[in-house]
């Protein structure tokens, strides 16, 4: 077999391909949640060398049964509740298929120009939803009024949202000398402990160097940054002759969902100059619901930028990650190099937006029509019974947690994720963690479930995230179930908890 695939093999093929996604969610139950494979497993199912001979699409769609299925770990199963959602919808996926059937590359407005303005749109949409400042959005202003407009973009991830909040921050920090010259002298960021790990990686990538990354300290209670410690770490930094950079308060840690207090941390940076950045990746899409809208504190005076992440928790699959900014300038002035083959007649203009300005790479895919499908399918009404749902479960899974004598909750939820762990009592703290690890790796292992731990207060804790939009009462009720069976068959003693039922 060779050539092209012709128009009529692609709808014949295609329409296979869209029943057997349509087969896999009807009975993705059925699967295990966690792959089962050894490592090496997959490959090996996998010829050495590529084929000569061009193949039929069939043996592709057997194979990937075949091969491929039995090293999927299960991220839309109903019992999946390891990491943050990573929310996948019809109309998503469908809006995808679009993009992917349209093929074009959206670095320029001349090279599409539908493809920047429905994303600026959706953009304007989105931060309406969430309620988010009104200079976020690509018609704002800054905050006195005047100055260059803010606006959104889809990033691949909150970890490039960062990055490139990073880069912008630089951009101000020193009227633009570190995209023109280098850094010369001493950068610095500020994070938590419960900061997410992609603000070091940015320090390596942007040559600020992880040593420069300064940890603020954190309640000891709600493990939120402490402002107080932050403006002293500034003052100290600044008074030995370092560039103070950029702040990154979080709302909603992934660890434990710690939530910063983003009024006091921005009046600390508006006293040094700092650039503030809000990551909200997971939490930020609850406050599509009015009740979650106090999550949105402190950005309307204070947020220089702003990233959530559609991908988790609004039912748009991967990758899509919103990021503000409350002034474009020093965002594109950190980022635009237009070579001769880039000009155009609509960039030199000035009128239109070209987000290759607004990202580390120059091509970008048409991310915007999965999340335009996906708000024009639920509307605001289905949006917000998504994420209430999740809440509800969680609450009620917190509920049950809380009146079990054998087990303690780390803190109501706020949001869908719920820490706890067994209370194994008589038995010293370090054992106790590591009977709670056994007890993830046995729940794990069984297929029915997946959970990760974090360690919060100096002790392990099980994390169970729920948001997934084919989980319902049923199963959150059976994960629980399971937890407190699979805890009685971990054994304590001398030797310490084992595996042995």
């Amino acid at each position: 077999m060779s050539g092209h695939m012709t128009p009529d093999e692609f709808r014949r093929y295609g329409k296979q391909v869209i029943d057997w996604i349509a087969d896999y969610h009807e009975k993705i139950e059925s699967y295990p949640v966690l792959s089962q494979v050894q490592p090496g497993e997959v490959a090996a199912g996998l010829p050495d060398h590529p084929p000569e001979q061009g193949e039929g699409f069939d043996t592709l769609l057997a194979d990937l049964d075949r091969v491929i299925m039995p090293g999927i770990t299960h991220w839309q199963h109903p019992d999946f509740f390891a990491y943050f959602p990573s929310n996948v919808s019809g109309p998503a996926i469908l809006g995808d298929l679009l993009s992917a059937g349209i093929g074009i590359q959206g670095m320029l407005w001349a090279t599409s120009p539908a493809c920047t303005e429905l994303e600026t749109r959706v953009l304007d949409w989105l931060a309406e939803l969430l309620d988010l400042p009104a200079r976020f959005r690509s018609d704002g202003r800054g905050r006195d009024g005047a100055g260059t407009a803010g606006g959104g973009v889809i990033q691949d991830s909150a970890s490039s949202a960062c990055l490139v909040a990073i880069l912008a921050a630089l951009e101000r920090a020193g009227g633009g000398t570190a995209a023109r010259e280098g850094i010369a002298r001493r950068h610095t960021l500020y994070v938590s402990s419960q900061t997410h790990s992609s603000l070091e990686k940015a320090a390596r990538i942007t040559g600020i160097g992880a040593a420069n990354v300064r940890v603020v300290d954190v309640d000891p209670v709600t493990l939120a940054m402490d402002p107080a410690h932050l403006d002293a770490l500034l003052a100290q930094d600044a008074a030995a002759g370092a560039v103070p950079v950029l702040v990154c308060a979080t709302v909603g840690t992934t660890s434990t969902t710690a939530i910063d207090p983003v009024p006091e941390i921005g009046a600390v940076c508006r006293e040094h100059g700092v650039w503030l950045h809000v990551d909200a990746a997971y939490a930020g899409a609850a406050a599509v619901c009015p009740e979650f809208r106090w999550i949105n504190a402190g950005l309307e005076e204070y947020a220089d930028s702003y990233a959530t992440n559609p991908h988790k928790w609004l039912l748009t699959n991967f990758d899509c990650t919103a990021l503000w900014v409350a002034d474009r300038e020093p965002l594109i002035g950190a980022l635009s190099i237009l070579p001769e083959y880039l000009r155009n007649t609509a960039t030199t203009s000035g009128e239109v937006i070209d987000y290759r300005d607004w990202q580390i790479s120059l091509g970008r895919r048409f991310r915007a029509l999965k999340l335009w499908s996906v708000i024009r399918w639920y509307g605001a009404e289905g949006l917000r019974e998504h994420i209430r749902t999740g809440v509800r479960l969680a609450r009620e899974l917190a509920g049950w947690i809380r009146d079990d004598p054998d087990f303690e909750l780390f803190e109501d939820p706020r949001f869908g994720l719920v820490c706890f762990r067994p209370r194994w009592e008589g038995v010293p703290d370090e054992e106790a963690d590591t009977a709670t690890l056994v007890l993830m790796e046995r729940l794990n292992a069984s297929g029915d479930l997946y959970l990760t731990h974090t360690k919060a207060r100096g002790r392990v804790l099980l994390r169970l995230a729920i948001g997934g939009p084919a989980t319902g009462d049923r199963h959150v009720r059976a994960a629980w179930e399971r937890i407190r069976q699979e805890s009685g068959q971990v054994r304590l003693g001398d030797g310490g908890p084992d595996m042995r039922g």
